[in-house]
């Protein structure tokens, strides 16, 4: 502190009045913390949704390359007579086992779980569009690895890595994109965004087959680096953007004043009689804080009835969604005997995906976006998406199958923009980073990590894969029973909840994001008298 910056007054000498017990304009006056960061020069919300969405789809072309037969390829196989085929792809270079290869497809789940929670709780004293710039750097890197893998385990240490790169903006985009929508659109927004799960792995498809039958599947590795390395990039020489909820990181002037008003409130405290004790330490940084405020806030999300129940159906529909999207071109070609599995899973994956997900959004917009709206939403579209695409394993006929299936795919992908509105808005502001984490993790450690190897298990087992399909399909009914409790709980929507320190005028100032149309406004406002 500077002269004249004095610290907490003593007790005696503070007046009686409670009512200035957090003395806010003291604090304000103490530390000159500017209304707000700088603003990004070139950001608006439009320009955000699209560099996300273009992100979000080069993460999950990496799904449908390794998923793609041109790249995942097929083991060896040897007749009666002896004679043995040596197999192509990553399977066949590999000699692997279904086991092992739907390890791999599961392997970057072990790098995005234990990552995705440890970003979460970065971002509250590091900037998150940073810390999306640090993880996309190791996905860039990680993928191009893949690319000169040699066995199974050098191949799944990099699939590992690739998990972690993706883990930031995981658990951080959707929150930037729901602060920066319309308010009569956030679901819409969320669908866009979500859109680009299936439509990325339907294009993986395409492009890991093109690529891995033409030439070789370490190509294909090597062009997703490409691509992502000017968004990697990206996330360091731009200005950083600030999450609603959060002091702007970095600052060490809004973390003074916090500091400042916090060690008041509780010198405040002794004074009115509520506590004996001296001033406990003012908020600190530390990692030992940080590990116990992550365990605090995780007793807070596991608490919430509404998220539990969420996440629960969320995970009985990845179990589902992820064995698919692994699994479903190897089937369709023993199934129905496609000889272009790759494209014509793909087509049919990109154009549900794409109507069904943007339909999911502008639905819930219409009913208006609340808790119990997205419910049940979330449980008739799944329910019947199921009985669709049960039926469709059902036929022998090809046409048959693929009309059905797509209606059903249609419908399971219409949840898309509410289950994330869910996760989001059951939780105030400065938690929406780690309940996107916690969600995320959550649905692939109970969902796709064990569906792909038990999937691949239950096949070598009965060695049907009509039985296979139906037997995992089963599983969207369990789902969309799991979300039809949520629709008789009590939710309240806290998005519009004060955030961790709500006394500091930083905070005030963060709860408009800082982007360029948005901060005009804030520093017109700031200009009145």
């Amino acid at each position: 502190m500077g002269e004249g910056e004095a610290g907490p007054k003593p007790v005696e000498d503070r007046p009686p009045n409670p009512s200035i017990v957090v003395p806010l304009e003291t604090a304000m006056a103490k530390s000159p913390v500017p209304s707000s960061p700088p603003a990004p020069s070139w950001f608006t919300p439009k320009r955000l949704l699209v560099i996300f969405c273009v992100i979000n789809l080069l993460n999950y072309v990496d799904r449908g390359v390794i998923a793609s037969n041109g790249v995942n390829g097929s083991s060896k196989t040897c007749t009666k007579s002896g004679e043995c085929s040596s197999g192509s792809g990553i399977q066949g270079d590999f000699n692997l086992s279904n086991f092992e290869d739907g390890v791999i497809s599961s392997a970057f789940m072990v790098g995005l779980l234990v990552a995705s929670p440890i970003f979460a709780s970065l971002a509250k004293s590091v900037n998150p569009f940073r810390l999306i710039g640090v993880g996309l750097s190791v996905w860039t890197f990680a993928t191009a690895a893949c690319g000169v893998s040699i066995d199974f385990w050098s191949i799944t240490i990099c699939r590992m890595l690739v998990g972690v790169g993706e883990a930031s903006f995981i658990s951080l985009a959707a929150p930037f994109i729901d602060d920066n929508a319309p308010v009569t659109q956030k679901s819409a927004w969320l669908g866009v965004f979500y859109m680009c799960i299936p439509s990325g792995i339907a294009l993986g498809y395409v492009f890991g087959g093109v690529v891995g039958n033409h030439t070789s599947w370490r190509f294909a590795f090597f062009g997703e680096a490409i691509l992502m390395l000017p968004f990697a990039i990206l996330g360091f020489v731009m200005k950083p953007l600030q999450l609603k909820g959060f002091s702007p990181a970095g600052s060490k002037k809004a973390l003074t004043a916090v500091e400042t008003v916090d060690s008041e409130v509780q010198v405040a405290d002794v004074s009115n009689g509520k506590g004996g004790q001296s001033p406990k330490k003012p908020y600190s940084c530390g990692g030992a804080n940080q590990v116990s405020r992550f365990w605090k806030d995780l007793k807070v999300l596991l608490h919430e009835k509404v998220y539990v129940v969420n996440v629960l159906g969320y995970i009985s529909y990845n179990f589902v969604i992820g064995a698919y999207s692994y699994w479903g071109p190897k089937a369709g070609y023993n199934i129905y005997h496609m000889n272009n599995a790759d494209l014509m899973f793909g087509g049919i994956t990109i154009v549900c995906g794409i109507l069904g997900t943007l339909a999911g959004g502008y639905v819930l917009d219409l009913m208006t976006c609340t808790i119990s709206n997205a419910f049940k939403l979330l449980s008739a579209a799944t329910f019947f998406g199921a009985i669709f695409c049960f039926s469709a394993f059902c036929f022998k006929s090809l046409y048959v199958f693929l009309a059905l299936f797509s209606i059903g795919e249609l419908l399971v992908f219409a949840t898309q923009g509410p289950v994330n509105y869910v996760s989001l808005h059951t939780v105030k502001p400065s938690m929406r980073p780690l309940s996107m984490a916690m969600s995320t993790v959550s649905i692939h450690i109970f969902g796709d990590v064990p569906s792909s190897p038990l999937v691949g298990v239950l096949e070598d087992q009965i060695n049907n894969w009509r039985k296979t399909a139906l037997i995992l399909t089963s599983i969207l009914f369990l789902a969309a029973g799991i979300w039809f409790i949520g629709i008789f709980l009590h939710s309240v929507d806290r998005f519009n909840e004060d955030s961790e320190h709500p006394v500091t005028v930083v905070d005030r100032s963060n709860t408009t994001p800082l982007l360029e149309e948005k901060t005009a406004e804030t520093t017109e406002s700031a200009a009145e008298p």
